[in-house]
């Protein structure tokens, strides 16, 4: 007994437990004596043992955990579980390898399925097959596949098939959950049991001669520490030698350093072994790349090639799977000139269609051929590659410093992207595919309608030259001189009559901007107005609002080169009135002073940008916007005079606010920007310094920017003339009774001619209370008209005072 149940005992009972322990433990010590001498003798046999320090400390540790009261309780703790077998018995354990122990799980898993298929419980035999399946990868990383699973895969797809026979009757009887689970892995088998279909074929012909085949390990070889990389070598080096025997076929280095030939009846059986592979973790995507560049090398039909061309093609793009990066230029090129293979080979066999609506063909043990004349389609989609090389190609000019030279060089592609669109194009109408020359034609006009004309000629000429001489376009055919505007007619016209009404809307906001950017104003308005986008683009997708938004502004300016001053800043004030230009236009994040955008919505933003070649100046469009502001609020801000209402009633808001802003200064330099120079214009021009107004504006340096400046500052300075005289006429006229036409035009440096004309204009427009006298030639002003402060006070009061008795007098 241990002392510590010592403590109730009577002394005669403790001193006779002690004798006892005493007993007990000599024998015990002598045990470990023993035992300790025959671990000496096996240490001196096998190898070296622990030091001398070392089993001292452990004898010390025992024997000082023995006195301490816990003696049999230490003893039997160090020396395990006691039992009544011997000390040999209980030494012997059974060492299992982890093979083995993969087996037992394996045969183990099996039972469980083959008693849930003798009650038809599918539910379970799905969960079981897919841990069964989890153990099977790991042993067969390591080329160890055991036969008890390949006779248990093949009696589960034995017995599958049994159960989808009699389908209609089990169902009764099935719940729905079984019956799920009946289609799930009715897939699943049929998936797995081809990754094994040789050995299933030999289990199947000798089930008994299989199970007895002993497989004969070779002799182990003696293990020497070889670097990965030289690994490697060694087996590439041993494939490269084995190609020589077969020149049709190639071996591709696996895991482990195993072989994989690979020849023009296996390049179906790898192609759905990576499209299986594709979008899973761990994947290899560049391996597989390289494999299906050497099956193009070993493909001997015309089929193979088209079904491996576009399973390398989209296995390219999986490569790029973040949006916030862009497919690397070597990667694209690559593609590129994959897709140009890929419409070289169906141009050459017009018997091949690759279509979208195409029947997936699981088992290509029969490859179709065309026959009668009957073409052969294959699942797929060319226009699918081709929009995609379009998106990769926008995102990298989206990503790379547009100032630097990278982004220079990057654009020089846009030529290579714009012939595979117009082949794509050819081979489409060719096919009879009218959805996919939609989709290829509007790419097509996107890359052409932001162009000038001499542009669009250059890259139409430059196109015909890439393309082979035998194909033509139906559509968009290669005429010698042909002009751009026809071109752009031409493709926006097909766009018309299509169904889709995104493609409707886009070719004609396209339209629009085309003719807006060549000066045919009248031309992009009536398009415009007949359209009726104005009433429902808040309906569109973002990407449209914005080419919206960009055709509003170009059809703005486009007036103002027209000196249709009216007219731009009406276009134009829906855009730039609203502090958020760059946000419309996609053209920046403008940051907001009490608004901080989420990183998401960041993200966001950035990927609706628009590319840097295709942007509108704008400070061009805001020097514009505001010139036109001034030349109608400055006449407008003279006619209102002291009016109470000529604080609320404007013209442009904005403009006024910046006005405001600027006369609150105390002191202003001479002007550094281009608001600068408006605003000290606006200010001269009000106080009828017309010629001060006109030089500031035609200083700014951004007019140099526009197509024909010199033009551009002329009809500048004769509007400006023209506005001076208005306003000179609405801040003075309640001065004069009499004012000659003479001393008018020659103040304002114009013909008379013209500036009768003016002001005849503003007494047809009630503008000013006046006639004309052409006797005199002199303007005949009409007293009593004009209201001084006071009068236009008290009729406001009169006023308020009627609109409160009718209301008193109907409560």
């Amino acid at each position: 007994m241990s002392r510590f149940f010592a403590g109730g005992l009577s002394d005669s009972e403790t001193s006779s437990s002690e004798s006892s322990e005493e007993e007990e433990l000599n024998s015990e010590e002598e045990e470990q004596s023993e035992q300790e001498e025959t671990s000496d003798s096996e240490d001196d046999m096998f190898g070296p043992g622990d030091s001398d320090e070392d089993e001292s400390s452990d004898e010390d540790g025992a024997q000082g955990f023995l006195r301490s009261g816990a003696k049999v309780g230490a003893n039997r703790f160090l020396r395990g579980e006691e039992s009544d077998e011997s000390d040999e018995d209980e030494s012997k354990r059974v060492v299992k390898s982890a093979k083995d122990k993969r087996l037992e799980e394996i045969d183990a898993i099996i039972r469980v399925i083959d008693n849930a298929k003798k009650i038809n419980d599918w539910v379970h035999i799905s969960n079981e097959f897919d841990k069964l399946n989890k153990i099977i990868t790991k042993a067969n990383q390591q080329g160890d596949v055991p036969k008890s699973y390949i006779k248990a895969i093949s009696e589960l797809e034995d017995f599958m098939n049994e159960a989808i026979k009699s389908e209609k009757e089990a169902k009764k009887k099935m719940n729905a959950t079984n019956a799920r689970a009946l289609n799930s892995i009715k897939q699943r088998i049929k998936k797995n049991n081809r990754q094994f279909e040789d050995l299933i074929a030999k289990y199947r012909a000798d089930p008994e001669g299989f199970q007895t085949e002993v497989d004969f390990a070779a002799p182990e070889p003696v293990q020497i520490k070889v670097p990965k990389a030289a690994a490697l070598l060694d087996a590439a080096v041993s494939a490269a030698s084995g190609a020589d025997a077969d020149e049709s076929s190639f071996s591709v280095i696996g895991r482990g350093g195993r072989t994989l030939p690979i020849t023009a009846d296996s390049i179906f059986k790898q192609l759905r072994a990576i499209l299986e592979a594709r979008g899973k973790k761990n994947t290899d995507r560049a391996e597989q790349i390289r494999n299906m560049e050497k099956m193009i090398d070993v493909a001997a039909t015309t089929y193979q090639k088209i079904r491996v061309y576009l399973t390398l093609i989209a296995t390219r793009f999986d490569l790029t799977t973040s949006t916030t990066t862009f497919m690397p230029l070597a990667q694209w090129k690559s593609a590129q000139e994959e897709v140009n293979s890929l419409l070289g080979i169906l141009e050459q066999n017009p018997l091949y269609l690759v279509q979208e609506d195409a029947e997936d063909v699981d088992d290509d043990a029969e490859e179709p051929t065309p026959t009668d004349g009957k073409p052969v389609k294959v699942f797929g989609s060319i226009v699918s590659l081709v929009e995609r090389l379009d998106d990769e190609f926008t995102r990298s000019l989206q990503h790379i410093d547009p100032h630097t030279p990278e982004y220079i060089e990057r654009l020089t592609e846009e030529s290579v992207l714009y012939a595979i669109l117009v082949r794509s194009q050819i081979y489409f109408e060719r096919a009879g595919l009218s959805s996919s020359v939609s989709r290829v034609l509007i790419r097509r006009l996107e890359l052409l309608y932001y162009k000038p004309e001499h542009l669009i000629v250059t890259v139409e000429q430059n196109t015909w030259d890439l393309l082979p001489k035998e194909i033509s376009s139906e559509i968009t055919p290669n005429i010698p001189g042909q002009k751009a505007s026809d071109l752009i007619h031409s493709i926006c016209v097909k766009l018309y009559n299509q169904d889709n009404r995104l493609f409707r809307t886009r070719a004609m906001l396209c339209h629009v901007y085309h003719h807006a950017l060549h000066n045919r104003y009248f031309h992009a308005r009536d398009l415009l107005l007949m359209s009726h986008l104005q009433a429902t683009i808040h309906t569109a997708d973002i990407s449209t609002q914005i080419l919206y938004n960009r055709t509003l502004v170009q059809v703005g300016l486009c007036a103002f080169r027209e000196a249709m001053i009216s007219e731009s800043q009406q276009a134009l004030q829906e855009i730039c009135g609203t502090g958020r230009v760059k946000e419309l236009l996609a053209q920046g994040i403008q940051m907001q002073r009490y608004a901080q955008p989420s990183p998401e919505q960041e993200r966001i933003e950035r990927q609706r940008q628009v590319p840097f070649h295709m942007h509108i100046n704008l400070e061009l469009l805001e020097c514009v916007y505001l010139t036109c502001s001034m030349l109608l609020e400055i006449p407008f801000m003279a006619q209102l005079g002291s009016s109470p209402d000529a604080k609320k009633k404007s013209i442009s808001k904005s403009f006024r606010r910046m006005l405001d802003y600027h006369e609150r200064q105390v002191f202003t330099g001479p002007p550094e920007n281009t608001r600068d120079h408006i605003m000290q214009a606006s200010k001269a021009l009000a106080t009828g310094e017309w010629t001060k107004s006109r030089e500031l504006i035609q200083a700014i340096k951004i007019w140099d920017l526009v197509p024909e400046t010199e033009s551009i500052k002329a009809m500048l300075g004769e509007k400006i003339q023209e506005e001076g005289l208005r306003t000179y006429l609405f801040t003075y006229a309640p001065f004069y009774e009499t004012l000659s036409i003479e001393s008018l035009a020659s103040l304002f440096d114009m013909k008379e001619r013209k500036a009768t004309a003016l002001v005849s204009k503003m007494i047809s427009n009630n503008e000013i209370a006046a006639a004309l006298d052409q006797k005199t030639n002199a303007i005949a002003f009409i007293s009593g008209v004009e209201y001084s402060r006071l009068q236009n006070l008290a009729l406001a009061l009169s006023d308020k005072a009627v609109q409160l008795i009718d209301s008193y007098k109907y409560r």
